[in-house]
């Protein structure tokens, strides 16, 4: 244990910046398709009912996808190293999605690439949890989470602006057309590009160290079967240590939460703050619009208080400051059903980027330090996968619950989700935080980083 803590080097500003800069291309076109899939989806003809099991496909394949990239990853090596390889495959795929998106000419065309987008945005964004685990030493890990929080926010605010900065800045000509502005798919065009660009960035100035048995743990993959390897990953969930369980009971209900934002926020905000009636009117663009500023204030306020989560944690512990943030993040959900002005929306979100910023860093830095790095990128899929569960659960049942108990009312789902991260700012306090020192070691030797 000692030997492998040691070969891991501390990193300067610009290294940790470098490492993680792709995290800014890749939250760009995923804050892309979170703030404006359900407003294209409503622009082709979709219901308040029909959007969560338009969004059903993307977590189905998160599901999937998350464990078996993680697994894949902790067991490549090429000339690209073990994760760059996916953040490049990964990059490309969801840039080709990201210009096709907004150019959807039915529903199950727009849920189809969203299914796309979602697996690719998953294949790059997966590996790089583990990135930091393999490459930095466990004092640094709570800043290299940090650091991405940082981009995470970063992105989203640009992604969130550039619809209205293209339309209201550099006058982007609409040309009267029916559907989606060409401010949206514009802004999808920019983000396809900003996507390649940084993760083509980090893959460039960031390396990785071979494994230290690089040849045996080659020829122990390819004495594997398919069975051998899916009986492996099932053995490995089963011996997920205690912490893992109990921080992914945290992540259902705080991700649970945030999925009612996701899905319903922009929307709730064009039709219960401005009024809107019809999708294709002025009303329903400027209600999107201004939820796009508001999404990008909690974002603004998710990478300017990413910085301050390292001090806090030593201050508290990572569980007090988790639960904290999750009850801003909570009560800024639901004072939004005592708002009827559009400028009185952006205080609430300061709260949720608050809880935004949080949930991106301190679940990973706690999990980071109760797992050794064998198997880490395997982990981290299967802990993103409960980040899934929620999704599948508010897709499957939203839109019975919103049509039964909430009258179509979207904006009352965006509270609902306000009380789902209350609960889970109680369950934080049930977490068996883990000390330094105690590391969980279940995985074969083979795999160990050098």
């Amino acid at each position: 244990m000692t030997e492998k803590k040691n070969t891991k080097k501390v990193r300067n500003f610009w290294q940790l910046w470098n490492m993680s800069f792709g995290f800014f291309g890749i939250q760009y076109g995923w804050a892309l398709q979170m703030a404006n899939t359900t407003a294209i989806y409503e622009y082709l003809g979709a219901n308040p009912e029909q959007i969560p099991i338009l969004w059903l496909a993307a977590p189905l394949s998160g599901l999937i996808a998350q464990p078996v990239i993680g697994y894949m990853s902790d067991r490549t090596w090429g000339p690209l190293g073990r994760r760059r390889p996916y953040f490049l495959v990964g990059a490309i795929l969801s840039s080709i999605a990201l210009v096709l998106m907004p150019n959807s000419s039915s529903l199950w065309m727009a849920a189809g690439l969203l299914w796309i987008l979602d697996t690719s945005v998953n294949i790059s964004m997966e590996p790089f949890r583990a990135f930091i685990v393999d490459l930095l030493p466990q004092k640094q890990q709570t800043q290299g989470f940090s650091m991405q929080s940082f981009f995470i926010g970063a992105g989203a605010v640009m992604a969130s602006l550039s619809p209205w900065i293209l339309t209201h800045i550099f006058h982007v000509d609409e040309g009267g057309e029916v559907g989606v502005p060409f401010s949206v798919k514009l802004s999808f065009y920019i983000g396809a590009a900003v996507f390649l660009g940084t993760v083509i960035w980090t893959v460039v100035t960031t390396s990785e160290n071979p494994p230290k048995n690089l040849e045996k743990m080659r020829n122990a993959q390819e004495n594997k079967s398919s069975l051998d390897k899916i009986t492996e990953i099932f053995s490995l969930i089963k011996a997920m240590p205690t912490t893992m369980k109990q921080l992914a009971v945290v992540q259902f209900f705080t991700w649970l939460g945030i999925f009612c934002v996701f899905l319903y926020f922009p929307p709730a905000i064009a039709h219960h703050i401005f009024g809107a009636v019809e999708e294709n009117s002025q009303l329903y663009t400027d209600g999107i619009e201004w939820a796009g500023i508001c999404i990008a204030v909690y974002n603004g306020v998710c990478f300017l208080f990413s910085w301050m989560l390292p001090t806090l944690t030593e201050i508290t512990n990572h569980k007090i400051t988790h639960s904290l943030c999750l009850i801003c993040g909570g009560i800024g959900l639901i004072s939004l059903g005592f708002v009827d002005e559009p400028l009185f929306v952006l205080l609430p979100m300061v709260g949720f980027g608050i809880a935004w910023s949080s949930t991106l860093a301190i679940p990973y830095s706690i999990l980071s330090r109760t797992l050794t790095g064998q198997n880490m990128g395997l982990y981290m899929g299967i802990f993103n996968a409960f980040i899934v569960l929620p999704q599948i659960v508010a897709a499957l049942g939203l839109g019975w619950v919103i049509k039964t108990f909430l009258d179509s009312n979207r904006l009352l789902v965006v509270v609902v989700g306000g009380f789902s991260l209350l609960l889970a700012a109680v369950l934080v306090h049930f977490i068996d935080e883990p000390e330094t020192s105690e590391k969980t070691s279940m995985q074969p030797e083979v795999l160990s980083p050098s």
